[in-house]
């Protein structure tokens, strides 16, 4: 029976793999990977499948595929096992099923091209990731390398470090593109970065050698790294929850009104450190709200439309929010890499509510909390259906809206709060 075939690849594409390993991908059954590394073989005319389906449908094709004794190539971009699709893969399927070819990772190609050493460097990613506890290493660390994503970026990541008392002026050097023929280096300090636009495929590379308040005076490393938690805390909850809805993006009014909002997150009651997952984010107005409210909680805002996804990568520019993570794809798919759960907020379902409550009843933490804010009767129906001993609140609000010199009120359809705890 043939192994799984894991292949890094660089950004070099095609050109960058020996002869046997691209007649091994021209020869698959089924070719897995990104978008950007499946575009390197446009003219592969077997069965093709993108990661963009989701981790769960992509573990169950191969698993159909493994077993029927099909070729299958999944392509990875640099060492599958560095923050790669290895790890996800090997809690799957058995090491013996698998054959792991590495390229150079991200981080190889970032310190190569920058000439420095770095086997000291401590190797951390911001890519789906709580951002404090990046910062909380590079606040303890003399160089680091981060791999960013389309919400933490450099400029972000900067500003973020900047406010946990690493110097303005440390430098830093932002390495994009790497590998391919757009490949830039620059090198600049902390203060430059965090005002500027990057290349979304990059490695973020900082010497955090300013002596801050935080890190001077022979502190003891939990001090260190406690201060700088707490700065990020401090800012991110400067601002309390309740932003006005005009300030939000969104598209044909698909936004989990303020009101409704605020009465969701008391009943979550998030705390910190804790996992919040809300499905069906439509704009990420809850999420957003969830996690400035609790900037040591992680938060995962999963949403199946591109359009909507959008929105939210723009509400996220607009309110910054590090410890919040874009998921998309429909829940409940989606949802098998994240971790478990502490609390869970339902605000579409796509027709499969049954589904995502029942995913939540088996994953949620023990104590955990389920909100969900309901429009129709159906779906209050199916609620009540899987959680017969749920709370159940309907929430009526009406906007005082001025008519002439008077003041009339305009009212918002009537939602279903239903709270559900394990």
């Amino acid at each position: 029976m043939h192994k799984i075939l894991i292949m890094g690849i660089t950004g070099a594409g095609r050109e960058s793999l020996p002869t046997a390993q691209l007649a091994r991908v021209l020869q698959a059954d089924l070719l897995v990977g990104g978008d950007r590394q499946l575009g390197y073989f446009p003219d592969h005319t077997s069965e093709r499948l993108s990661m963009r389906q989701g981790i769960g449908t992509v573990t169950r094709r191969l698993r159909q595929a493994h077993d029927a004794g099909q070729r299958v190539v999944v392509l990875a971009s640099g060492d599958p096992l560095c923050y790669g699709i290895g790890s996800s893969l090997r809690r799957s399927f058995a090491a013996e099923e698998l054959e792991i070819v590495p390229a150079p990772s991200a981080y190889q190609l970032a310190f190569a091209a920058l000439g420095e050493p770095w086997h000291d460097a401590a190797l951390l990613s911001a890519h789906g990731r709580p951002l404090a506890e990046v910062v909380r290493v590079v606040c303890a660390t003399t160089k680091a390398a981060i791999l960013t994503d389309d919400l933490h970026t450099p400029a972000l990541i900067a500003q973020t470090l900047m406010d946990a008392g690493v110097s303005a002026d440390s430098p830093c050097a932002i390495c994009e593109n790497l590998g391919e023929p757009e490949q830039r280096i620059v090198r600049t300090s902390l203060a430059d970065a965090a005002g500027q636009v990057f290349a979304a495929l990059n490695v973020f590379v900082v010497w955090p050698d300013g002596k801050a308040e935080d890190r001077g005076g022979g502190q003891p490393e939990a001090q260190k790294e406690g201060a700088a938690l707490s700065a990020i805390g401090y800012r991110l909850s400067a601002i309390p929850p309740g932003i006005p809805d005009p300030d939000f993006s969104t598209t044909g009014g698909l936004l989990t009104r303020r009101e409704i909002r605020l009465l969701s997150l008391a009943e979550l009651a998030i705390q910190p450190s804790e996992v919040f997952w809300d499905l069906g984010a439509g704009s990420g107005a809850v999420s957003i709200e969830a996690a400035r409210w609790q900037p040591a909680a992680t938060v995962y805002a999963v949403e199946r439309r591109g359009l909507m996804c959008e929105h939210i990568r723009e509400n996220v520019r607009r309110f910054p929010v590090p410890n919040l993570h874009l998921v998309e794809g429909a829940a409940p798919a989606v949802c098998a890499d994240l971790p478990d759960p502490h609390a869970v907020f339902i605000g579409g379902s796509g027709g499969h509510l049954a589904d995502m409550i029942a995913l939540v009843r088996r994953r949620l933490h023990p104590g955990g909390c389920l909100v969900l804010a309901l429009v129709t009767l159906e779906n209050l129906q199916t609620a009540r259906d899987c959680l017969p001993d749920a709370r159940v609140a309907q929430v009526q609000v009406s906007i005082g809206t001025p008519i002439l010199e008077m003041l009339r009120l305009e009212a918002h359809n009537p939602v279903f709060v239903v709270s559900w705890r394990r």
